[in-house]
């Protein structure tokens, strides 16, 4: 137990430096000014230290009643450079000091041009080898204390000398250089050979060269056709021979090479030689006008930021979520034993063996891997998943067999001591902070206890579903928290649907910032479901116009849209603009279906099954995962999914296709899906007074002048005025609005079943009695109201229109 407590205390300790690491970067005018004062200071040391060769004898009666302003020393950098140069050359490593001026120096230039960290302090590693190594070198070539080696090199080859003596030193700088080679230079036996073979052929070819000027030329009786047909043939014979006669010709070619050959061949062999040589051009790739005005634009006014509106935007910092006491994993021992043992126990009851067995901790579940022995059926132990469950006497075992990818049958079983898995150790993860993901959501941790971040833009849309009070709008908070801690407000805008009235109305504070709405609405958060389907057929056009542009833009995807946008190549006269990624979020997907039905089915499903390319991406939550909620249409077009803990099996199979969510343990804990193989989750805690700080932190800073509008929609079934001409009406218009004052019910249905007529036909009529004011407008699903009370009053408003 104590050192399980030391290690989680060790990891806490980990985690709290890793969240205040970011605060320790430099701002661009910190960079400026810092490399800035360490070049100066680099140059400022090395003329001090050049200046102490010449004057440093001078200087020396007076660095005693250093600093006194009536002192005066000879040093060109005055008190401050005598008395530094005397303490790092006179005192300290000799003229190696100098190497010191220029690490400052490099230092200097290292921070102004934001340059890697890592070569620097390897040069400052390095460069502090040598200076001691050059120190003791001078110090044994000149003993005695001086500017050469300095009191510190005079010194350490005094100490090293009385144990191993003078050639004990020598031997030990000679191996020290070997060292330092082959670690900073990868120096190794074979390329210290091959330096030597080169050196040689250097001076072989020389001696070869001063031969040939020397010797006397041959006696040269053939022409100089004779003699390039010589050589012609003598080439040939060399370069056809047999394979049997490989050595004998390979040393024939190199003597023949080795052979003195006059000056006529030698510049024969050149001209070969420069005919043979080839020269490649490259040619430039000729741009399009539009290619070169906007790489014009680009160079002139640099790339379209779309952060530049709000380009004072801040982020919210770490500091407004809370930290928690228990958070990281504990490993309890005895947990571990007793568990392992009663798992092995129920096995061996059913005469099932174990090879071997693996525990892998996490938040809530540890995860024990075991391998069966040869010849056991994995069904077997799957059958066996109450009785491993009463054995325990845990709530949630989960048994996976085989786990995918593995060779191994997993027993998920939960911890007695669940631990919280916080919002601000998700977001303050590497794996979140330095993701380069469109939109990345992190979620929460893996059993493993991995921080698990996912990309809603690859996903395309997310499908969120359990119970009543297992934490869909604690996941709710989380997906929102995490775009709003990674994206822009430029980037990224929310269309939030909340039958509940109470979940999401917290992100109000945020209207002009992040979220969409549409035209002349009052609020950009939707809590009534009549206006629901206004605003996901505006999410319709607004993809139609998406994809209108796309196709101008020659585009397949939104992020190839937006770069070129950025890039300046698209004109924004001709209707083009930065696509912000919009996010539909709906809290309650049960509520909308049982009042609205196909009305709300239709838009969503063409949505998820078309707005992917064109950034918009639906996050739908349902606390009833039935066939009639959860559709065939919505599980198509929805492969991510995540599943809190449900009440049945049937449940689990709605959302997930497979069992395993009614083994869930509830708050939080998660199963998701990508289409391919389900991973536990738990999910990341994020409280209400904690949404309610980075709201309010984000809505105290300047915003758009309104929220982010979506195309005004106007019902298709919403009635006409082009009926008002009495000669066009129908035959039966009487008579159907008869039927209707009669029945004080105004539906298309009932003229059908009454006058028995088709569809079509039936719509027309209600929409002519619309125009004449009989029936009131368009309600949706409901039956439209009657405005004429009685036959009376329909008789006289017809006479009426006759007048």
């Amino acid at each position: 137990m104590a050192k399980a407590k030391s290690k989680s205390k060790t990891k806490a300790t980990k985690k709290k430096f890793s969240i205040k690491k970011p605060n320790l970067k430099l701002t661009s005018q910190q960079k400026l000014i810092f490399g800035s004062l360490l070049v100066l200071l680099g140059v400022l040391i090395f003329i001090a230290f050049l200046s102490f060769l010449f004057t440093g004898k001078a200087d020396q009666s007076v660095l005693g009643e250093f600093p006194s302003r009536a002192v005066e020393t000879k040093n060109w950098a005055s008190q401050s450079g005598a008395w530094i140069s005397d303490l790092f050359i006179q005192r300290g490593f000799g003229i190696a000091s100098f190497i010191f001026s220029g690490l400052i120096f490099l230092s200097g230039i290292y921070i102004l041009l934001d340059l890697k960290k890592e070569k620097l302090f390897k040069h400052w590693f390095w460069g502090t080898i040598i200076i001691i190594w050059t120190s003791t070198l001078l110090g044994f070539l000149a003993p005695q204390t001086g500017v050469l080696s300095g009191t510190i090199g005079f010194e350490l080859n005094i100490f090293i000398q009385d144990y191993i003596g003078k050639i004990g030193v020598v031997l030990l700088l000679i191996f020290g250089l070997i060292t330092y080679l082959a670690i900073r230079f990868g120096f190794t036996p074979e390329r210290i050979a091959a330096l030597f073979k080169s050196a040689k052929k250097d001076i072989k070819s020389e001696f070869e060269d001063a031969s040939k000027e020397s010797s006397v030329p041959i006696d040269n009786t053939l022409t100089e056709e004779a003699e390039a047909i010589k050589t012609a043939f003598d080439v040939k014979e060399e370069t056809e021979p047999t394979i049997s006669n490989h050595s004998k010709i390979t040393e024939l070619v190199v003597e023949e090479k080795e052979k003195p050959s006059t000056n006529f061949e030698i510049e024969i062999a050149k001209e070969e030689e420069e005919e043979i040589e080839i020269k490649v051009e490259k040619v430039v790739e000729e741009k399009s006008e539009i290619d070169n005005l906007s790489d014009k634009l680009v160079a002139d006014f640099g790339q379209f930021d779309p952060t530049l509106e709000l380009s004072n935007y801040q982020f919210p910092p770490l500091d407004l979520l809370k930290k928690y006491d228990n958070e990281g994993v504990t490993i309890n021992q005895e947990e571990l034993e007793a568990n392992k043992n009663k798992i092995v126990d129920t096995l061996n009851n059913y005469k099932i063996g174990i090879a071997s067995i693996k525990a892998t901790i996490g938040p809530t579940v540890t995860l024990y891997e075991i391998v069966p022995e040869a010849g056991i059926r994995i069904s077997k132990i799957k059958n066996l998943e109450d009785d491993i469950a009463l054995s325990l006497s845990a709530l949630g075992i989960r048994i996976i067999a085989p786990i995918p990818g593995k060779g191994t049958i997993g027993i998920e079983v939960p911890n007695t001591n669940a631990t919280i898995v916080s919002m601000r150790s998700v977001i303050a993860s590497q794996k979140f902070q330095n993701t380069k993901m469109h939109l990345p959501i992190a979620i929460g941790k893996t059993i493993s206890n991995e921080t698990l971040v996912i990309d809603l833009a690859k996903m395309p849309h997310l499908l969120m579903a359990g119970a009543t009070g297992q934490g869909k709008s604690v996941g709710l908070n989380a997906v929102l928290t995490s775009l709003l801690y990674k994206k822009h407000p430029a980037e990224v805008k929310f269309v939030l649907v909340d039958p509940k009235k109470v979940e999401l109305t917290l992100f109000n504070k945020i209207e002009r910032h992040y979220l969409a709405k549409l035209p002349d609405e009052a609020e950009a958060i939707i809590t009534d479901n009549t206006k629901v389907i206004n605003t996901l057929n505006s999410l319709c056009i607004e993809m139609d116009n998406r994809y209108e542009m796309l196709k101008n833009a020659l585009c397949r995807n939104i992020v190839e849209y937006n770069k070129k946008f950025k890039d300046r190549k698209l004109n924004p006269n001709d209707g083009h603009a930065f696509l912000p990624y919009i996010v539909l979020v709906v809290d309650e997907f049960a509520d909308l279906i049982m009042t609205a039905g196909k009305e709300v089915e239709t838009p969503v499903a063409r949505l998820a099954q078309l707005a992917r390319a064109i950034g918009i991406h639906l996050i739908i939550a349902t606390q009833r995962p039935s066939v009639n909620v959860i559709t065939g249409i919505i599980k198509a077009n929805f492969p991510a999914r995540i599943a809190f803990r449900v009440s049945s099996k049937i449940d689990s199979r709605t959302i997930l296709d497979a069992g395993g969510a009614d083994q869930l343990i509830g708050r939080g804990d998660m199963l998701y899906t990508q289409g391919n193989d389900m991973i536990r989750i738990q999910c990341a805690f994020v409280d209400t007074p904690e949404v309610e700080k980075i709201v309010d932190f984000i809505g105290a800073q300047k915003a758009y002048p309104d929220a982010y509008l979506l195309p005004e929609y106007v019902g298709e079934e919403g009635g006409t005025s082009l009926d008002i001409d009495i000669d066009d009406r129908d035959k039966l218009f009487r008579d159907a609005a008869e039927i209707i004052v009669t029945a004080q019910q105004g539906s298309a249905s009932l003229l059908q079943r009454k006058l028995k007529l088709g569809y079509n036909r039936a719509g027309r009529i209600i929409d002519q009695l619309e125009a004449a004011g009989i029936v009131g407008g368009f309600e949706g699903s409901k039956a439209r109201q009657v405005l004429v009370p009685d036959l009376i009053a329909l008789d006289q408003l017809l006479e009426n229109e006759g007048q």
